[in-house]
């Protein structure tokens, strides 16, 4: 399994020294903002050229969401991760982290009551899927269908209810994204989760119990990795987290040291 990382703020903005930069904090790869990647697009192919460190992933920046109420919306958010997958395939990358959608809506905060039934979000969801399918395909990448929790979005919030989309459609490159933070909060049993939906699983996030740096709270990491492990996951595990301390690099550093620690003992 290999550790990368999203961008932060600490981090350079020029992009040849960000790679260098999160290579000299212990991360095999970089998880690319969508957005960053088609905006600088000729800076981030000569960043990994020279640097030959690689840009493994993408997450988020482009317009929309692909369960979004609006049918416009909908196809924006369609149209624009088609042309990051492009550009990410050029660049060597696998797949673009994709939730159903993100602060959209939620049933556990007024309204409480969203202007679709189920049925319908699924039908949204499936139809979506369908054309990004096949943009992942024509690009030799892959969707990371990603569930959230309860209160960042309404319509998928365990790995069970995003693999049932997948079964149901039949798609070769949907697979899921499992969030350990997320995870944390819906499944009432983290490592059961990840065996029963293991063959679904393409990627992997994860944030402490508190959204921090791994490390920084109660979450049990070593029981994740031990199940991604018992399922002969080999993909990447993404930090998505925010970096608590007064040296942020040492501490993201150290944080980076500690998965690795978590990791070696569970492949001894």
């Amino acid at each position: 399994m290999k550790v990368i990382t999203q961008d932060k703020d600490f981090f350079p903005s020029q992009m040849e020294e960000k790679l260098q930069f999160i290579r000299s904090l212990g991360f095999d790869g970089y998880e690319i903002d969508g957005k960053d990647l088609l905006e600088r697009f000729a800076e981030v192919s000569e960043a990994v050229r020279s640097t030959g460190f690689p840009v493994t992933s993408a997450c988020g920046g482009y317009r929309g969401w692909i369960g979004d109420f609006s049918r416009e919306k909908r196809e924006q958010a369609i149209e624009d991760i088609g042309e990051i997958l492009k550009a990410l395939s050029k660049v060597g990358g696998k797949g673009i982290v994709v939730p159903a959608a993100w602060g959209m809506f939620s049933k556990r905060l007024p309204p409480m009551v969203p202007p679709r039934s189920d049925s319908e979000d699924t039908a949204v969801l499936l139809e979506s899927l369908e054309s990004l399918n096949k943009m992942a395909a024509e690009t030799d990448t892959f969707i990371y269908l990603e569930p959230l929790n309860r209160y960042e979005d309404h319509m998928l919030n365990t790995l069970q209810s995003a693999a049932k989309l997948i079964d149901v459609g039949g798609f070769s490159n949907v697979r899921l994204t499992a969030d350990a933070f997320h995870m944390n909060i819906e499944e009432a049993d983290i490592r059961q989760a990840v065996i029963e939906n293991g063959r679904y699983i393409g990627h992997v996030h994860i944030a402490d119990s508190n959204r921090y740096q791994p490390g920084q709270a109660h979450l049990d990491f070593k029981t994740l990795f031990s199940a991604l492990s018992e399922i002969g996951y080999s993909g990447d595990i993404a930090f998505e987290c925010r970096v608590i301390g007064d040296n942020p690099a040492k501490s993201y550093r150290e944080s980076c040291a500690f998965v690795r620690d978590l990791l070696r003992s569970i492949e001894r």
